[in-house]
């Protein structure tokens, strides 16, 4: 696989500081893979060897399959199969997946730092790859699910978030739930960002809650070799924190400051 190199201090000459409460709820890293077609189910099970004190539990990932038949009747079934395990720490905030189509590492709150969800990620990583050995990496990214709870009464949203549905002065400008995506083309790194934003349950009736869900990905022009690999990661990264500040406003950044 060929691959361009993208330099994440080309893009951003300083990143957005450390909040004290950030407001993440879950970062992904997500590698997809082509592997051997004799890799199956026992030797991703491995994966757990030597790692059951701090991965004890274990769970499979399963596929549903669906199936509609149209005669003189309708007919649908639906079945599940196996495609790999899920693998997660005593307090279920660390889970790494090993499947027959990728490797994925997710960290629930509370997050600590960027470097110590890339090296955890990095050392599964390099254990899926052992075992596993993928003929091709055919897609990458990263993702990162915020929830900002934000102080009733609002009077706009534009006071929090500076991308947010617009609504025709002709309506009325009562809002009880909205869930809205964006789907916006990063040329420069070959990518594709696609921002969720949506209402969900508040923790309490004093509070409006917002997920501000970012995922950043490429599935295309990918580095074939590990070093490169990361470094992509690191400009997803970058481009991730860029993007989390384009969103939101002072005010919130003095909220979780």
């Amino acid at each position: 696989m060929g691959s361009k190199k993208i330099k994440a201090s080309k893009r951003i000459s300083k990143l957005p500081k450390h909040y004290a409460r950030a407001p993440l709820t879950e970062a992904l890293i997500d590698i997809r893979v082509e592997l051997p077609s004799e890799v199956g189910l026992p030797n991703l099970l491995t994966l757990q060897t030597g790692q059951e004190n701090t991965y004890p539990n274990r769970q499979e990932c399963q596929i549903a399959h669906g199936e509609m038949s149209v005669g003189s009747e309708v007919r649908a079934s639906a079945r599940q199969t196996s495609n790999g395990y899920r693998f997660s720490s005593q307090d279920n905030r660390q889970i790494f997946q090993a499947r027959r189509d990728g490797f994925a590492f997710n960290r629930l709150a509370p997050y600590e730092t960027w470097e110590s969800f890339r090296d955890e990620a990095r050392r599964l990583w390099t254990l899926y790859r052992s075992i596993a050995n993928p003929k091709n990496i055919t897609r990458i990214g990263v993702r990162y699910i915020n929830r900002l709870d934000l102080p009733l009464p609002i009077t706009d949203f534009k006071d929090y978030l500076r991308t947010v549905p617009e609504i025709s002065s002709s309506m009325s400008q009562g809002l009880s739930s909205y869930f809205m995506q964006l789907q916006l083309p990063q040329r420069d790194l070959n990518a594709m960002l696609v921002l969720n934003q949506a209402l969900i349950p508040p923790p309490t009736s004093k509070l409006v809650s917002v997920i501000l869900d970012i995922d950043l990905y490429s599935d295309s022009d990918l580095p074939s070799d590990e070093q490169g690999l990361w470094e992509r990661f690191e400009v997803f990264r970058t481009r991730k924190n860029k993007v989390f500040e384009a969103c939101i406003t002072d005010r919130v950044r003095r909220m979780i400051t």
